[in-house]
């Protein structure tokens, strides 16, 4: 097997984000309004060819072989990565609420989500044939199956939203040959995290009674307790717990069955609400009840139900939104192993099949881990291995969940976007904090009274589940990261064309935002222009007034504001009549003498080097207009 080499800092943004330059392909895409019924052509999108990244190996037990080779699974209620292994299959588990503070240095590991659970089955079975595990698209289930020793193993894995759950099935070809011991454990279990005192550790235990494992802890900064239950379900054969001699490090051995069901359910007392984004730490989560009896539900109701009710409510579930796209760009369905059609494909023998499995993963992945109820996607989606993750596994609203959730609705996701809704407009009153703070710091003339929410809000680069980052000045994004996350609110309501979406979620963003962006414009030669002002990372954190970023970001929120008040008949609103003032001073682009279209107000010819060149101008922005 060949093994890719390509790295990326933010992988799962840019794969959820793939969905965008493919868009123009799409042979069936039809929005479905959140308030009505599937149209007639979404519906027609939903015979599917066999979309699945399969391989004949199983995934190296090693970061790298999480990273690049293990199966995502994902119901936003947790991630899983099956490696499918034959020795002890690994299944790595995520929770997005299992978290440290955000940490500062030169490494890019910056503390932040923690790895859940790493939890093994082991069988025992060394060099298998006729091995093969696959990842399917269309029903979003894992499968494995091998040989071994004269009997046919096979394995099915899916997540459940419905259900809340992660339910495996094992079978043996030949009654009574499943034997294995499931073996949950919990990773990075210390007293601190970096330095004896930060008060950053992680204590648990492991324990197995009956036909139940329970893995049961705390992390210590923000008094998380944190519980996953493993329920396991024989047909035939002998099941025994076991517990080491200190009571802890629990097992369940089956022996000699036909078949067995595991199901595994986690939570948190995490609670997305205002308190959590503005408590001190030991208070955020303080008054929230200990997961158990919430986790012990979820697995005594699904237990209840038969396998297959379980996989029926799944799939059906998972259907309705992967379904309603049909791209079709005449690929074959290969018949060589994904990472085999990767490789051929960048010696020149180009499959279809490649772009097409790419588009639809790009989807897949945004279902997996940002569903209503739950936390959004964040930088890894809802996969992380680490126990400090990469850039914190954080909400980055500079570029990274503006690119987790532009396929939400271009690719008719829009259902996606609400739980991301639910974060925002949770964090909505500590946004408000960091509108104060930040005006008064620039020492903006317009600046309201401080805590009547008459400044709007304000988020800056970094979010996480219990803090938001405000905007800073001098720092290396300007005001503008505001007006970047509103696009998403219009796109909310643009896509699904539903007014309540309108009434209730994106007009009350856009106006928010609007109050807060039009306090950091000053006047200069007859225009409005936001003062200080950064280019999101580039150029040393260069301080300036008005950058091709911030003037976009501010004209684009006006002139959305504008159009949503006129839908609503809330023209009369202060705000809207002072962006309507606004609006036509805001000089959003600026054309350079290179025919560029400037990211700084005073370069005079195109600049190659040290600049991303954020040019909202040209995408996800809509309305801006060179001044040539």
């Amino acid at each position: 097997m060949e093994r890719r080499t390509w790295k990326g800092k933010r992988i799962v943004a840019a794969v959820l984000a793939a969905a965008v330059g493919l868009q123009m392909t799409v042979t069936a895409l039809a929005q479905v309004p959140l308030s009505g019924e599937p149209s007639a052509l979404a519906l027609s999108s939903s015979v599917q060819k066999e979309l699945k990244l399969w391989y004949d190996e199983p995934a190296p037990n090693s970061t790298d072989g999480w990273e690049k080779w293990s199966l995502p699974l994902g119901c936003g209620y947790m991630g899983a990565n099956v490696f499918g292994r034959t020795d002890s299959e690994r299944i790595q588990i995520t929770e997005n609420s299992l978290a440290n503070p955000y940490g500062t240095g030169s490494s890019s590991f910056r503390r932040g989500l923690n790895n859940f659970s790493e939890t093994y089955i082991d069988f025992n079975h060394s060099d298998p044939t006729n091995y093969t595990r696959d990842l399917s698209l269309n029903d979003s289930v894992a499968h494995v199956q091998y040989d071994y020793d004269g009997v046919t193993y096979n394995r099915e894995y899916f997540t459940s939203y419905p259900d809340k759950i992660m339910a495996v099935k094992l079978t043996a070809s030949e009654a009574g040959k499943l034997s294995f011991t499931l073996r949950p454990t919990i990773p990075y279990i210390k007293d601190y995290n970096t330095t004896p005192g930060d008060g950053m550790g992680k204590s648990g235990s492991v324990t197995a009674e009956g036909d139940t494992i329970t893995l049961s802890g705390n992390m210590h900064y923000y008094d998380i307790d944190f519980e996953g239950q493993y329920k396991v379900i024989p047909t035939g054969g002998r099941m025994t717990a076991q517990n080491d001699d200190n009571g802890e490090n629990g097992t369940i051995t089956v022996s000699n069955a036909d078949s067995a069901v595991i199901l595994i359910a986690v939570g948190t007392n995490y609670i997305m609400q205002p308190d959590v984004f503005t408590l001190p730490a030991k208070e955020k989560l303080a008054n929230n009840p200990h997961p158990h009896e919430k986790v012990s539900k979820i697995i005594s109701d699904a237990s209840a139900k038969s396998y297959d009710e379980l996989f029926s409510a799944h799939k059906a579930d998972y259907q309705e939104y992967f379904n309603r796209v049909n791209l079709n760009l005449g690929g074959e369905i290969p018949s060589v192993t994904t990472d085999q059609l990767l490789s051929q494909y960048k010696k020149g023998t180009y499959n279809p099949y490649l772009e097409e499995l790419y588009f639809q993963y790009g989807r897949y992945l945004l279902i997996c881990s940002s569903r209503e109820g739950c936390l959004p996607a964040n930088l890894q989606g809802i996969w992380n291995v680490y126990d400090s993750s990469p850039w914190s596994a954080g909400y980055w609203h500079n570029i990274n969940v503006q690119m987790n959730y532009w396929p939400a609705f271009n690719t008719n996701l829009a259902e996606m976007f609400e739980s991301y809704a639910d974060f925002n407009e949770s964090f909505r009153t500590a946004a408000q904090k960091n509108a104060d703070k930040y005006l008064t710091d620039i020492k903006s003339p317009l600046i309201a009274e401080t805590g009547t929410g008459e400044n709007g809000w304000a988020v800056g680069t970094g979010v996480r589940p219990y803090d938001v980052g405000g905007p800073s000045a001098g720092g290396h994004s300007g005001p503008g990261t505001g007006g970047f996350t509103t696009k998403l609110f219009w796109d909310y309501y643009d896509f699904t064309q539903d007014d309540t979406i309108l009434s209730e979620h994106t007009y009350p963003a856009i106006a928010g935002m609007a109050k807060f962006l039009s306090k950091t414009l000053i006047e200069q030669d007859d225009k409005l222009l936001v003062y200080p002002s950064a280019s999101p990372e580039n150029a040393n954190n260069k301080q300036t007034t008005g950058c091709a970023f911030d003037q976009q970001m501010v004209y684009e929120n006006h002139a959305d504001l504008i159009k949503a008040a006129q839908l609503l008949g809330k023209e009369d609103d202060a705000i809207a009549q002072l962006a309507a003032e606004q609006v036509d001073k805001l000089d959003p682009v600026v054309v350079g003498y290179s025919g560029q279209v400037k990211e700084y107000r005073e370069e005079k010819c195109l600049r190659l080097e040290g600049s991303n060149f954020r040019l909202g101008g040209i995408a996800p922005i809509t309305r801006a207009v060179p001044s040539f």
